[in-house]
């Protein structure tokens, strides 16, 4: 059987982005992240996070230190979150996981037998909206993190205020169908 997803990108989108996050104690959830995962595991959406971490290759911190931030996120968020992906490399790398190429992506919808139709891809960033198109799914910007930077200029094919409403919404278009 085929799952629907949510494809959320991390720093300014779920949890408010610190630049480069170099301590545990700068993990910040964004207001309502909490309840806008509870609402998409509710409608049994994979929940799978899709971040660029060039923080890693700089030297910043350590895939260690990413992974244990992503568990202490998903602990705070009652273990919701299915899954985390994210790309270690630096931008000049051109390697096919940093977004907004697909190959996290592709491997998340392998992974988790994911159908793109009905699935969407949410983000800050334009990079966000590009990983969307590129990967064939519904991009959607909010205008948490830097999403007001690109509110004018976005390809993305719906805009909102922040994560929950991007929930609320998807849950009035899955109760109307």
């Amino acid at each position: 059987m085929e799952n629907l997803a949510v494809f959320l990108d991390r720093d300014g989108t779920i949890i408010k982005d610190a630049g480069y996050l170099k301590r545990f104690s700068d993990i910040r959830l964004l207001p309502y992240t909490k309840k806008a995962l509870e609402l998409f595991a509710r409608m049994h959406y994979k929940i799978i996070i899709i971040t660029n971490q060039s923080g890693i290759a700089r030297g910043y911190f350590s895939e260690e230190f990413v992974r244990k931030t992503h568990e202490i996120i998903n602990k705070r968020c009652s273990n919701l979150i299915d899954a985390f992906y994210y790309c270690p490399h630096l931008p000049e790398d051109n390697c096919a996981c940093r977004k907004p190429k697909t190959a996290l992506i592709d491997q998340a919808i392998a992974d988790f037998n994911i159908k793109k139709e009905g699935s969407y891809v949410i983000g800050d960033k334009e990079t966000d909206i590009e990983l969307g198109l590129n990967a064939d799914i519904e991009p959607i910007l909010v205008l948490t993190g830097e999403g007001k930077k690109y509110k004018s200029t976005t390809k993305a094919s719906y805009i909102f205020k922040n994560l929950y409403e991007v929930a609320l919404w998807i849950y009035q278009k899955v109760s109307m169908e």
